[in-house]
């Protein structure tokens, strides 16, 4: 089971099978999904998601949390890594947060936690974003937990009928 993390204002905790209707809440919303990479349309079908985080714990690729604020347990997002290659010490960074609750500093304060918890505990080096290049609000955050842009890959993706840029950042354990 995924160890807890406190940050100042959030408790980044496992998700269980309860967090279900919360994760399709997110999941199925047009302006998350805008720029994530999955979507469910029932929450039937949100379940893999719910099992994905289960297996990647099993497996030792990765680890995921529900971000809850801290005051009242609401249920805000989800953060965590994946694609973890012990091999080279890296992993890809994964974020999203309900609409009601961008604006507030979320991103930087959980993802800077996210990375120390990672470079402590699976010893990671190195965490990657791979972030949408409109996606204007995550690159800001990311630049503000001092993520590094490192570069383009230019229309590497088809989205919506349409080529997508993807902009690459990381992090680094010093």
């Amino acid at each position: 089971m995924a160890t807890e993390i406190l940050t100042d204002r959030f408790i980044l905790r496992s998700f269980v099978q309860s967090d279900l209707d919360d994760v399709y809440k997110g999941l199925w919303h047009p302006e998350v999904i805008k720029y994530y990479g999955i979507s469910y349309k029932t929450l039937e079908e949100t379940q893999a998601q719910i099992d994905w985080f289960k297996e990647m714990e099993v497996n030792h690729t990765g680890q995921w949390w529900a971000i809850c604020n801290k005051d009242d347990a609401a249920f805000l997002g989800g953060v965590g890594f994946n694609n973890f290659q012990a091999k080279h010490f890296c992993a890809e960074l994964g974020i999203w947060i309900l609409p009601q609750h961008w604006g507030l500093g979320i991103l930087k304060e959980v993802v800077n936690s996210v990375f120390l918890y990672a470079a402590t505990e699976w010893k990671l080096h190195r965490m990657e974003a791979v972030v949408e290049s409109d996606n204007h609000q995550c690159i800001s955050g990311l630049m503000k937990a001092e993520f590094i842009f490192e570069g383009k890959r230019r229309e590497c993706e088809y989205k919506d009928g349409r080529f997508i840029d993807l902009n690459i950042y990381s992090k680094l354990a010093k």
